[in-house]
């Protein structure tokens, strides 16, 4: 059979991705990001003032949210991401009230899908709630180890997965047709004794390189030792410790309703724009 020219690049090793995740929970995982998550996901709910009686949780790595949330609503039921990008999410369409997700995102294939298919399992006046990374997420480590492979391996090979931006999120929240998209980002800023001691934490978090077109030989001690002298140069504090950016991107999206607020006619406003900007000119 033919590739399907329309089908989403295949980005990442979704069953490498899993079997990271579970070694990480068996050895003790780092949570902190998640525990962040999960305690301000509550906090951004009970804001909303809205009864949701089936709620799901998609693909959170870990029972943190799940814990954060329990009592707040009916059963939340964990879905899982699929391994493969030509399975379906196990959800029904107007199945939900509300949807969650923390720290799941960044790792799909086909994000447009899964937000489509997630807008469609929710009912008439439905709630996405999910936190992803994106942003300038390890941009330090990403530069670090390209200025050292450039150096002693003459070529940069792919070590940081890549990170969408709050823009391009908030776009495909509307592409998947949500109503009332509504994004922003929660930078964290964690500083580590050396930059062995964060790719420490991010095996403990299973968030290490799951690109399909990762490099696949071991890395060289030399390389090593020479990206974390680089960071450390470049992005060290004055009492040597080294800071990683996770720039946290939040999203939320309804699916829409009548009762909603919605966008004015063309044509239907009372003054005009021209009117407005003289209005502004004579105060």
């Amino acid at each position: 059979m033919a590739p399907n020219p329309n089908a989403a690049p295949i980005l990442f090793d979704r069953a490498l991705l899993r079997a990271r995740q579970g070694r990480a929970l068996r050895g003790g995982p780092a949570t902190f990001l998640l525990d962040r998550i999960a305690e301000d996901a509550a906090e951004r709910l009970q804001a909303v003032l809205r009864e949701f009686k089936s709620a799901a949780d998609i693909g959170t790595p870990g029972d943190q949210l799940r814990s954060a949330l329990a009592g707040r609503f009916g059963p939340l039921a964990l879905i899982d991401l699929p391994d493969s990008e030509s399975e379906p999410l196990a959800l029904r369409p107007e199945q939900l009230d509300l949807a969650v997700s923390a720290l799941a995102f960044q790792f799909v294939n086909d994000l447009p899908g899964v937000l489509a298919q997630i807008r469609r399992a929710l009912k008439p006046d439905g709630f996405l709630l999910a936190a992803m990374l994106g942003g300038d997420t390890l941009s330090e480590l990403r530069q670090s180890f390209a200025a050292a492979e450039a150096e002693l391996e003459g070529g940069v090979s792919p070590r940081v997965v890549p990170f969408a931006d709050l823009r391009d999120v908030g776009s495909l929240l509307q592409r998947a047709k949500f109503a009332l998209p509504v994004t922003d980002v929660d930078r964290v800023v964690v500083r580590y004794a050396s930059a062995f001691a964060l790719m420490a934490d991010l095996r403990r978090m299973g968030a290490t390189n799951v690109l399909v077109e990762r490099r696949r030989t071991p890395s060289r001690r030399a390389t090593l030792m020479r990206m974390a002298k680089i960071y450390g140069e470049r992005f060290a504090d004055s009492d040597g410790r080294i800071r990683a950016t996770f720039d946290v991107i939040w999203l939320s999206g309804w699916a829409p309703h009548e009762s909603q607020q919605q966008p004015l006619k063309p044509g239907s406003a009372k003054a005009s724009l021209a009117e407005a900007v003289r209005n502004t000119k004579r105060e």
